[in-house]
């Protein structure tokens, strides 16, 4: 495991980490996740023969955060990181995996960037307005709102129950688990990503302008509304697959993950 640090077009620092000795594939994390969230993906990858890459998005960890913030900074970023790593052979292309609203991030880099992305894999990027579940549009502002007013506890409350719709006693689960305080860290950036994300509908003219193969993953236990998000995304891909994978809410484990991911990628 080798660390590193890679600068994006507006100055910002990103700290990278990568694992293994292949192909690359940078591992783009959700919300409330730093770098050592996809670890276990990366350690998972590297050992199937591909090289593990996982970053700090802006705000997050060891990587910087230049102001303002812009949903395409984030495309940058991950453009940034992926030139870092551009290999002489299969044509120069590193390939990208995002984890919810990572897949935005994803998505964005492919269609606006001229990041030298291959084949990309996205898990249940939450686009749940194509499903019918819009999303408020001030929800980026009342998060915001929060933490200036240092109420982190009740910003990453508020995204669990109104943007990811869990029930009131998970997010008293959540908040007694050792987790809480490193989420509480992170609550700033869900400023971002419920910005990247807006009013979750299905961004119909980013998704067009995708024209590389695109394998969108779901868990079968995931809600009905993450399902159908993923669905319908592979559907409005030009080279898009949907497949489900057993799994838990909003998870498949990294070694179940693994393989579909390097069959995909290798192909």
């Amino acid at each position: 495991m080798s660390t590193h640090t890679v600068t994006s077009l507006d100055g910002t620092t990103l700290t990278c980490e990568r694992l293994g000795d292949g192909p690359p594939v940078v591992l783009v994390g959700g919300a409330l996740s730093a770098r050592g969230a996809g670890l276990p993906l990366a350690r998972e990858l590297a050992d199937l023969g591909m090289t593990g890459v996982v970053y700090d998005r802006r705000g997050r960890g060891d990587s910087g955060d230049t102001p303002p913030y812009a949903p395409q900074r984030e495309a940058e970023d991950l453009a940034a990181v992926a030139a870092a790593l551009r290999p002489d052979a299969d044509g120069g292309r590193v390939h990208a995996f995002g984890m919810s609203s990572g897949g935005i991030v994803v998505l964005e880099a492919a269609a606006r960037t001229d990041a030298p992305l291959g084949r990309l894999v996205l898990f249940e990027p939450p686009f749940t307005g194509a499903a019918g579940l819009p999303q408020a549009p001030n929800h980026a502002a009342l998060l915001a709102d929060l933490v200036g007013q240092g109420k982190r506890d009740q910003a990453v409350a508020h995204f669990m129950t109104e943007v990811v719709g869990l029930p009131p006693q998970a997010v008293e689960g959540a908040r007694r688990s050792a987790g809480w305080d490193g989420m509480e860290k992170l609550a700033h950036t869900l400023v971002y990503d419920t910005s990247l994300l807006g009013d979750a509908s299905l961004p119909a003219g980013t998704l067009s302008a995708v024209d590389v193969p695109v394998l969108v993953l779901s868990s079968r236990a995931s809600t009905p509304a993450l399902q159908e998000a993923a669905r319908v995304t592979a559907q409005a891909l030009a080279h898009g697959e949907h497949r489900a994978l057993p799994g838990t809410f909003h998870q498949v484990p990294p070694g179940e993950l693994a393989p579909v991911m390097r069959d995909f990628l290798l192909d």
